[in-house]
């Protein structure tokens, strides 16, 4: 909490602390817009601050803390629309955008703020490791739309294969985190658990980091957070021909929705996922709602009919039945 509370002037600070201090464990996001309430989202239910609505004078306090009084150090933030701070914690910046050649160059007068909590989830991993466990890891990919705990579940994914789980060892896992959201790194120490094994790049454009990694670290498996430019596909195709695993996450509702995405196209016409997990959003991070082979059998469905399974026999021996014998 204390790496957010930071940011806030003291008036703000005491009256957002004292709302949340009791709930923190199920706060999602801090929102803030220029004079108007703040809100506070959980992960049940919505509150607002009502007398407190931060001022021109509280934005300029803020910014100072995320930049560190020097705005020229966000640059590339301000062009990508967030930044990370120590924790894992991403603050979403919206307002005036300056653009240059059709393209954004800033974001000038900063309005909003999206303050968007990380939390390490330990074990929330654990029911998807058999699906992507044959003999080897697989390839996989995990869809959700915001709020489904893609991140959050990666990242307890990158912990036990690094340290191993079972009877399964521990692979060598290199972490192409971008956005400094899944080790959290300061100064590239990892602040998060993500195993023994892992081997973190912090702050590196994915598409670089892959290859990078793969000269450097010799990894077994690559972790990677969010793809989705034609550039991130490329480099994930030439770590995969390079004998490298991948699991990552993406954006997205449907499967059928994301196969309309033509930087896609071509990991979905190679079937170069052997597994990929939906998510829904729900209260607990990474709720999985589906998971598919390559060739889009659902196996989840499949494992859950199994156990449930309504046994008419005569045998007095029960499973899962109707009570009858």
């Amino acid at each position: 909490m204390k790496e957010i509370m930071r940011l806030f002037p003291i008036e703000v600070k005491q009256k957002v602390k004292s709302t949340i201090s009791h709930q923190w464990n199920t706060l999602q996001e801090i929102r803030l817009r220029l004079n108007q309430p703040i809100e506070l989202i959980f992960d049940q239910h919505v509150e607002w601050i009502r007398d407190s609505r931060p001022t021109r004078q509280d934005y300029i306090f803020i910014l100072n803390q995320l930049s560190e009084f020097s705005l020229y150090r966000m640059e590339d933030e301000l062009r990508e629309g967030y930044m990370t701070i120590e924790g894992g914690h991403r603050v979403g910046l919206a307002g005036k955008v300056n653009t240059l050649n059709g393209s954004v160059k800033a974001i000038q007068h900063i309005t909003f703020l999206n303050i968007r909590i990380a939390k390490e989830s330990i074990g929330a991993a654990t029911p998807i490791l058999p699906f992507l466990y044959k003999e080897n890891y697989v390839n996989t990919l995990i869809v959700g739309p915001p709020l489904t705990g893609k991140t959050t579940l990666i990242r307890d994914l990158t912990r036990l294969i690094a340290s191993g789980w079972n009877k399964v060892q521990p692979k060598k896992v290199g972490v192409i985190d971008e956005r400094s959201e899944i080790a959290a790194s300061i100064k590239g120490v990892p602040q998060h658990d993500i195993g023994l094994r892992a081997d973190v790049m912090d702050a590196c454009p994915k598409s670089e980091g892959m290859m990078m990694l793969i000269r450097s670290m010799s990894p077994e498996i690559i972790v990677v957070d969010e793809i989705g430019s034609s550039e991130d596909v490329q480099a994930l195709m030439e770590a995969i021909h390079a004998g490298v695993t991948i699991i990552c996450t993406i954006h997205g509702n449907t499967i059928d929705e994301l196969k309309k995405r033509p930087s896609l196209q071509a990991l979905f016409h190679e079937q170069v996922f052997q597994r990929i997990v939906v998510l829904e959003r729900s209260t607990v991070p990474g709720k999985i709602k589906q998971i598919y082979d390559q060739h889009g059998n659902d196996l989840y469905l499949k494992s859950r009919c199994l156990q449930n399974e309504v046994d008419w026999s005569a045998s007095f021996h029960k499973h899962n039945d109707m009570g009858r014998i």
